[in-house]
């Protein structure tokens, strides 16, 4: 299947207006946005994501907390937990071949783009609200040789540019909580061709703790953002021709990497929301794979 026709738009030619007010407010927030938590882990191997991390921490590469090399390690050690998030979500993908196209909803500046094409060889389309986002991920990706595999352009992923049925593989992750789920979902199972794979990777609040607790409050304040219920993503799924073939609960394997955050030089004071939330279980950290039927 030719996909050229879809991956050959310069990205820095035209940037649509936000739909929206609280569109122009996410844009201008991740326009501005220049975390070292996110730009230092990036500088460890060139791979910049905006996610959080899972997997034990490899307590032998930290070494001894009194070395003046520590931080770095510690450093290092955030950003492979990243990677293997990103590892985790596309072992969920299924069968990518190498003239398929995927596509990053919310993309930011583009690591899980790479890692996607590195591991499948396809081409990768990103979506982002911020041209500064799109700017960064369009650049790194010229800098790795992969400019013609991997692209990143601003558009509203509810209005996405790829035609109905043309992607064999989909995903967000970490960005669905900026949008109307049944919107969401709806544009996915469009884009996506019959038996292909939208995966999710996010934090949703948990329906059993009643309502989303405080801590879930001040993630929504910190990130500006909207954060939905577990509940909310299957029933917008399944309304939308999208079939759950796994839901993973990743709470537990998260939470080694936000407690050895909180010891870092890079905290920015959401990490306790994060951890308390986890611990009390009125949040999750949650990974949904699911067909197009």
């Amino acid at each position: 299947m030719d996909l050229s026709v879809t991956s050959t738009v310069d990205t820095t030619t035209f940037i649509p207006a936000p739909v929206t007010p609280y569109q122009g407010d996410i844009a201008r927030y991740w326009d501005g946005e220049a975390r070292p938590v996110n730009l230092k882990l990036g500088d460890v191997d060139g791979l910049y994501h905006h996610h959080y991390g899972v997997g034990a921490i490899d307590q032998e590469s930290l070494g001894d907390p009194e070395d003046s090399e520590y931080e770095k390690k510690l450093i290092a050690e955030l950003h492979r937990l990243e990677s293997a998030q990103t590892d985790v979500l596309l072992d969920h993908l299924g069968p990518v071949g190498r003239d398929d196209l995927l596509v990053d909803a919310g993309c930011g500046r583009g690591g899980s783009s790479v890692m996607a094409h590195q591991r499948f060889g396809c081409k990768v389309e990103g979506v982002t609200l911020s041209a500064k986002q799109a700017e960064f991920g369009n650049r790194r990706a010229g800098e790795l040789g992969i400019g013609d595999h991997v692209a990143a352009r601003v558009c509203n992923m509810l209005d996405m540019p790829f035609e109905k049925g043309s992607a064999a593989g989909s995903w967000n992750n970490e960005s669905s909580m900026y949008v109307d789920l049944d919107d969401l979902m709806a544009e996915h199972s469009r884009i996506l061709r019959v038996g292909g794979r939208y995966v999710t990777i996010t934090g949703c609040w948990n329906p059993k703790y009643g309502q989303p607790s405080k801590w879930v409050s001040q993630i929504n304040a910190h990130f500006e953002c909207n954060i939905h219920s577990r509940r909310e993503y299957l029933k917008a799924m399944a309304d939308n021709r999208l079939v759950p073939q796994a839901v993973i609960d990743l709470t537990p394997d998260t939470l080694p990497y936000w407690r050895l955050r909180a010891t870092s030089s890079l905290v920015t004071g959401i990490e306790e929301a994060f951890i308390k939330s986890y611990e009390d279980g009125s949040f999750q950290y949650v990974l949904i794979a699911a067909d197009r039927v």
